[in-house]
């Protein structure tokens, strides 16, 4: 029997276990364009987006050297409505990442359809691991499952780690064996913290006929609050057919992107040098926020592997067992609660990721560090230094006096 997390206590709602708060401000330039543009486009784009749009987003993917065509790509209201409208079309199981996006095996499942959960390896990265993965597919056709497709992070939600190219490369062949398409969630592929020396390939590269790549605009280019992400298939005969097969299921769902959010994407996946800045900006941000964090809980005996992209942590807490236990929490369910409430924050644990619900393990994100508004938020972004910033350096302090309070109880 598959384990369900148990409700949230009364007067409190559960931790929203999607995609973690980059804690930005609104940037200048999105916020320019949709005043702009809600006068005079009350009315939605068309299914998958309009022209503009989608050549943006063919110019986002040829900069990072994949050649596109706007007739290879879609735009709408957000990665879950295009997921969803993928997998629809594909049909058949998923393989998905253990741990992976909360988000991902929901959508399999609303779908009617099973997914296959593989563990991803030490390396890093949100990628399963390849042997297993064969293996998996392999058992799951055997119990009458059909795994069609496997969704898998490079750059990776909840961990903020990165896939090794070589590992990647083996998890690309073994898909490729297993006659699996795969769908490579490139979200987080703009705050990868140190681009010079993190190597993030897009499996798109190794499988260019098997791969399609979405990306959430509202992880670097656009407000969260604002969903707006894109699509890119495969230039063959077979990615144009599936293309026009998700474009239906997209205008069954009404996905359509409202008129003055298109404008802004289109402006934001143009990257012009406001937006470069910004990304430039934010990625400090998050890098030294990540690093600081990664430090806290190494001194209070937390576990995590050093991030390398995003704004959040996969934190072990299992070294604090011992104190955790007296203080009634012996699972993720229990640690996520214990957590949002000292921590003022959502907290989710390895349940919502597909991992282990009696792992004492949750996803930590540290935009909440960055400020309570836009003006301190807006500070932290622009601060060479934002660890020096009163209202920085308390929320750090207030974070590490928790972990540090959870430590001692374990001694």
């Amino acid at each position: 029997m598959q384990r369900t997390s148990p409700p949230a206590p009364a007067g409190r709602a559960a931790p929203y276990a999607g995609r973690p708060d980059p804690g930005l401000p609104v940037p200048a330039y999105w916020s320019e364009r949709i005043a702009a543009g809600l006068p005079g486009r009350s009315a939605a784009e068309p299914p998958g987006g309009g022209a503009a749009v989608r050549a943006a987003a063919a110019g986002y993917w040829d900069r990072r050297g994949l050649p596109t065509d706007a007739a290879q790509t879609l735009a709408g209201p957000g990665a879950e409505p295009l997921l969803l409208a993928l997998l629809a079309a594909v049909g058949g199981d998923v393989v998905v990442a253990r741990p992976g996006a909360a988000w991902h095996a929901p959508l399999v499942r609303l779908l009617g359809r099973r997914p296959v959960a593989v563990p991803t390896p030490a390396g890093g990265g949100g990628a399963p691991d390849p042997f297993t993965l064969l293996e998996a597919v392999r058992r799951a056709r055997e119990d009458g499952a059909e795994p069609r497709v496997v969704v898998l992070a490079a750059a990776d939600d909840p961990s903020g780690t990165v896939t090794p190219p070589e590992l990647l490369h083996e998890v690309c062949e073994a898909a490729e064996e297993a006659g699996l398409l795969v769908v490579s969630d490139e979200t987080y592929g703009d705050t990868v913290h140190r681009p010079h020396e993190t190597v993030l390939l897009s499996p798109a590269e190794m499988l260019p006929a098997r791969t399609v790549v979405i990306g959430d605009l509202g992880a670097a280019l656009a407000p969260p609050g604002w969903p707006a992400a894109v699509v890119r298939f495969p230039a063959t005969e077979q990615g144009a057919s599936l293309r026009t097969e998700v474009l239906r299921r997209c205008a069954d769902l009404r996905a359509l992107l409202p008129g003055a959010v298109a404008d802004a994407a289109a402006h934001a996946l143009s990257e012009p040098p406001e937006v470069r800045a910004h990304l430039t900006a934010a990625n400090r941000l998050h890098t030294a926020m990540a690093e600081a964090a990664f430090e806290v809980m190494a001194r209070a005996g937390v576990v995590s592997r050093p991030p390398e992209a995003g704004f959040q942590l996969y934190a072990d807490f299992s070294p604090l067992r011992s104190g955790l236990t007296t203080a009634g929490v012996t699972d993720a369910a229990g640690l996520e609660a214990l957590l949002t409430e000292r921590l003022g924050q959502p907290v989710p644990g390895a349940h919502r990721f597909g991992d282990d619900p009696a792992a004492l393990r949750v996803r930590i994100g540290t935009g909440p560090l960055h400020g309570s508004d836009d003006t301190q938020r807006r500070a932290a972004l622009d601060s060479p230094a934002p660890l020096a910033l009163p209202h920085v350096a308390a929320a750090v302090d207030a974070f590490a006096s928790v972990l540090g309070t959870l430590a001692t109880a374990a001694r």
